[in-house]
């Protein structure tokens, strides 16, 4: 196979972009601190070695031509990805990441990460992502053996610091004709252990079977709230559910809260975590001041 020599530069068709953006060669000249010849030059130029046309003149304005188009619209791909190249051989040489990896704990309510996670993709390119949700002494696992860069978890293991960053809530849920539902609320709580309880599967590799609401007789495991969910919905069994998981079934009366007696919800506090400590990448400590809606800094570090 021959080998191929571009005709182009990447230089040309950032001047034929900025002609374009700009609307002209005067102000393209002022954006770029060119000259106006040079930037006419390199137009010309590139025109000539690729054969096609990409601008015509109309009155005072040069306008693009249909193959110009085409033509801009791929170039902003190609300057795009060399951008992005010479972005991550920066982020290297600085220490950064090829991976970050987000451990979440399933009871917090994701949506809240999106514009973090928006804004984490303007500045990471190259960084891959890998977000895992996590249940119970899973999420301790991940702090524990440092198999996460950030980890929001629900509760803290020994020696281990996290800022706090939002609480959590549990709603005891049932379908409307279920049995807990006919009772009158609020309910005992040893009425709870005569009927099937949907739990969420620890996603620990040695779960601590005590931990929190894994307490119950009867047992169903699902491995996603989604899935838990769903069960409920259909009349089969009791769960404890976020209100970002159930709130939407609740209104529309498809599952029905209950009140037990000294409890009406399961409440607790969620901490991100940072369980390589000192040893935490550049990439994932930009990720993790982003959560904490410390955007100021992100985005010096994202400039310099």
């Amino acid at each position: 196979m021959a080998h191929y020599r571009a005709k182009s530069t990447l230089e040309q068709w950032r001047i034929f972009q900025a002609v374009i953006d700009c609307g002209g060669y005067a102000h393209a000249a002022d954006k770029l601190n060119k000259s106006q010849s040079s930037l006419n030059h390199a137009v010309a130029k590139l025109q000539q070695v690729l054969g096609v046309q990409l601008l015509e003149v109309k009155g005072r304005k040069a306008v693009l031509t249909a193959v110009g188009e085409v033509m801009l619209r791929r170039s902003r791909q190609l300057t795009q990805t060399a951008q992005e190249l010479e972005q991550l051989a920066h982020n290297l040489e600085q220490g950064w990441e090829p991976e970050v990896k987000l451990a979440l704990e399933m009871v917090f309510d994701r949506s809240t990460l999106i514009p973090a996670l928006r804004k984490f993709q303007d500045f990471s390119r190259g960084s891959r992502l890998s977000i895992e949700d996590t249940v119970l002494t899973g999420t301790l696992e991940h702090i524990r053996e440092k198999s996460a860069d950030v980890v929001i978890t629900h509760h803290l293991p020994k020696g281990y610091i996290g800022e706090p960053i939002d609480d959590y809530v549990m709603d005891l849920v049932c379908h409307p004709d279920h049995p807990l539902a006919q009772l009158e609320q609020p309910i005992a709580q040893d009425e709870l252990s005569q009927h099937l309880q949907i739990v969420i599967r620890d996603t620990a590799e040695h779960p601590q079977e005590d931990e929190g609401w894994l307490k119950a007789e009867q047992r169903w495991t699902v491995s996603h709230f989604d899935e838990a969910l769903r069960l409920v919905r259909s009349g089969l069994g009791f769960c404890w559910l976020p209100p970002y998981i159930a709130e939407r079934e609740m209104k529309k009366g498809a599952i029905r809260k209950l009140q037990l007696e000294g409890s009406s919800c399961r409440k607790g506090s969620l901490y991100m975590v940072l369980p390589k400590g000192e040893q935490t990448g550049p990439c994932a400590r930009q990720l993790a001041d982003l959560i904490m809606g410390k955007e100021i800094e992100a985005q010096k570090a994202a400039a310099s």
